[in-house]
């Protein structure tokens, strides 16, 4: 079986953008563009994550959420700015299948219950981001606070899942941009854990590092860098492997 390999596209400022350790923000291009792009390169997924409007306190970018509603060919999940079950509803209707939460987690987890009561389980990701503290213990990482809480990593996740979400989105701060590989030790420890789908996100470079991913127990894999970089002094080119390339490293 192949499993989901998910290009992540950062919105900032109403631009596509790709960081690194979730800072030092590099401006890729127009996001309709490289949503085409993907169209054209039949993507089965991909995640839209706007991480400026929660910190600027502003609501989601709706009219973009609904250019890409419109314009994707591909199921897609959209995070960002989301605080209230209305506002959830109404990106559902603008095309996104899933919605993801993050921030407004540690403020109001009920969102959760609301949402799957009214969408189902499948509908809900929840987007953890985690880093190494002094200790060099993964804890829960809050990135509009820029900071790292002091929230173990699995209690704060199997917390999320109590309340209905299907799916966990789980976010290496201190991988993120590197494509130095990811923490397989670490995936399979929380994979073993959790009886629903784990998307891992933060230093995948290549397809092994993909594999590796999946092997630890990860149901599937998003990455940015990947995806819109190219070559080792990382030329701005929107790409995705080739489904023969996919299916000879899983098959």
């Amino acid at each position: 079986m192949i499993p989901r390999i998910i290009p992540l596209l950062l919105i900032k400022n109403g631009g596509l953008v790709k960081s690194f350790k979730f800072k030092d923000f590099n401006y890729i291009g127009d996001p309709m563009n490289a949503v085409r792009i993907f169209n054209e390169k039949e993507v089965d997924e991909i995640c839209l994550l706007d991480i400026d409007v929660t910190r600027s306190g502003r609501e989601p970018d709706f009219k973009l959420i609904e250019d890409i509603g419109s314009e994707a060919f591909m199921p897609f999940a959209y995070g960002g700015g989301i605080n209230s079950f209305s506002q959830a509803k109404k990106i559902f209707k603008l095309g996104a299948e899933k919605i993801i939460l993050n921030n407004i987690l540690f403020i109001d987890k009920r969102i959760i219950s609301e949402i799957v009561n009214h969408s189902g389980s499948q509908s809900v990701v929840v987007s953890i981001d985690i880093k190494k503290n002094f200790l060099g213990k993964y804890k829960v990482y809050s990135y509009y606070k820029k900071e790292t809480t002091s929230f173990d990593v699995l209690p704060y996740i199997k917390s999320l899942l109590e309340l209905g979400a299907g799916e966990v989105f789980l976010n290496f701060v201190d991988l993120d941009g590197t494509m130095s590989g990811t923490d397989i030790g670490f995936i399979q420890n929380i994979s073993q854990e959790i009886s629903v789908p784990l998307i891992v996100c933060g230093g995948i470079g290549n397809l092994v590092h993909i594999k590796q991913a999946i092997d630890s127990g990860a149901s599937a894999v998003a990455a940015g860098s990947l995806f819109v970089y190219h070559g080792k002094h990382k030329a701005v080119l929107i790409n995705y492997p080739e489904r023969e390339q996919i299916e000879k490293l899983f098959l």
